[in-house]
């Protein structure tokens, strides 16, 4: 059974009566399949990444989560649903004055009493977990810092520690490298990809850096305008599409490797 089959489907941001966010979205995602989207800067990654975690309802199309229709449900029915699916944003709403320890602990709330989520706010309920889930990042150390006393790149791993803590089956992760230095970047890939390998579940990340992409996922979907240009493994991805789906806006490039050898292949740097 897929993870998720979208068909003609198109989403409205709220209050916009003409124009779409997304237009005739046909995608079909396995589950345990990993894929990246690339596409420059409000080509609808965002909007798309929110439809598949329930927070936008379509318009018109159908839509299917793990064999069901999930705004044919009853709240209480979608909400179960929403549980098996983690939204991991660019910027995590992570409380500024709460503890790192609390705020990677709060991916199991959806497990939790609220009596034990009570008491976790007190005396967390798994430090160790949390430790465990921030050492991937290179973050074990500051499982007790204050969230405003972090950087910019340590919230974001912060907010991806919690997805490791998360029993979903359908991990959604928009931009998580936006902060982050080539060394960072290419452990925070490892550890998603890893993670989602272990527990079979499908991996869906947005990224501005198209050699990356093309290191680390072997099926490519870009999108412009709020349509897919192209949906192909990324053998067959070549530096013409990469220019023309991007048309004058360069892509994001991560600092030069020495083992980009992906990168090379594809000559996606002659087109960066």
């Amino acid at each position: 059974m897929p993870a998720y089959q979208l068909q003609n489907l198109t989403v409205r941001h709220l209050g916009a009566r003409s124009s779409s966010a997304l237009q005739a979205i046909n995608l079909t995602v396995e589950q345990g399949e990993q894929l990246a989207l690339i596409g420059p800067s409000g080509a609808g990654k965002t909007t798309l990444l929110a439809t598949l975690s329930l927070s936008h309802k379509p318009a018109e199309g159908s839509f299917q989560a793990f064999g069901t229709d999930p705004w044919a449900l009853g709240e209480a029915a979608r909400h179960r649903l929403r549980a098996q699916l983690f939204l991991a944003p660019q910027t995590p709403p992570l409380p500024p004055r709460q503890r790192v320890v609390t705020a990677v602990l709060a991916a199991r709330l959806p497990q939790w009493s609220v009596w034990r989520a009570l008491a976790s706010l007190f005396k967390p309920a798994d430090p160790e977990a949390a430790w465990r889930a921030l050492s991937r990042f290179n973050l074990g150390d500051k499982l007790y810092s204050r969230v405003d006393r972090l950087s910019g790149g340590e919230r974001q791993r912060c907010g991806l520690a919690r997805l490791l803590l998360s029993p979903a089956k359908a991990l959604l992760v928009d931009e998580p490298l936006s902060a982050l230095d080539p060394a960072l970047s290419e452990l925070t890939l490892n550890t998603l990809r890893e993670e989602a390998s272990a527990r079979n579940a499908t991996l869906i990340c947005s990224l501005h850096q198209v050699d990356l992409a093309l290191a680390h996922f072997p099926r490519i979907v870009a999108l412009r305008d709020g349509r897919i240009e192209f949906d192909l493994p990324r053998e067959q991805v070549t530096p013409q599409m990469i220019a023309a789906l991007y048309q004058g806006e360069q892509p994001a490039a991560s600092a030069p490797r020495q083992d980009d050898a992906m990168a090379v292949k594809l000559g996606v740097g002659a087109c960066l």
